[in-house]
């Protein structure tokens, strides 16, 4: 995965705040130590509400980030997707225990967009063959009778794109988090922690404050 820590156009204006910058810098140092001795380092939890304010969350895995945000790929029609369709605010929790004196989390909340489909299209690519065509033949979140129904449909699809390119479907593409807020918590002994938030305002404007732990 190649981070761009960049200014990235939003609103119609390139967004370069320096507090940004720096939030961005700081998560792509401890992502790239994380990945040295992580089993995952890209594997976060993905919290989402439904329209009535159920919450939900899960592990997906982190493909991207920029000046942009943070970005993951799924099924848009599955119970995720349609949390997301009907209140489309998520919350990340990355955790990497072996960082640090206790271990490090990074906690960022903010709004949700998909992705251009020109992004999926490239990404979907790059994909295992066998992953691109489990993404046609799963319908994510619905009930399955049984396992072998599962295992037809994959030989279906083997058998419909069989010497050709895989393209991606339709109900397949990726999310962006567009942070508001970007939280770094640093543990310590004694439950004396360290942690740093990075806010985005009303006006735009980003603030850094220090949080008791």
């Amino acid at each position: 995965m190649r981070a761009r820590i960049g200014g990235a156009r939003h609103n119609g204006e390139m967004n370069t705040h320096p507090l940004l910058l720096e939030a961005l810098d700081a998560f792509a140092r401890l992502f790239e130590e994380a990945k040295g001795c992580e089993a995952d380092a890209t594997g976060m939890t993905l919290a989402t509400a439904d329209a009535k304010g159920q919450p939900a969350a899960r592990i997906v895995l982190l493909k991207n980030f920029d000046a942009r945000g943070f970005v993951f790929y799924s099924h848009t029609d599955g119970r995720k997707g349609a949390e997301l369709a009907a209140n489309p605010q998520a919350a990340l929790l990355f955790w990497w225990p072996h960082l640090g004196e206790a271990g490090v989390e990074v906690r960022i909340e903010g709004a949700t967009e998909r992705v251009s489909d020109e992004e999926a299209d490239a990404y979907f690519a790059e994909r295992p063959r066998m992953s691109q065509i489990g993404a046609w033949a799963s319908e994510q979140s619905r009930t399955l009778d049984e396992r072998e129904m599962f295992e037809r449909r994959i030989d279906a699809f083997e058998r419909e794109f069989e010497g050709r390119a895989v393209p991606r479907p339709a109900d397949w593409s990726g999310t962006r988090v567009v942070p508001r807020a970007i939280e770094f918590w640093h543990g310590a002994k004694f439950r004396l922690h360290e942690r740093w938030l990075y806010e985005r305002g009303m006006g735009g404007d980003w603030s850094k404050r220090m949080l008791y732990p």
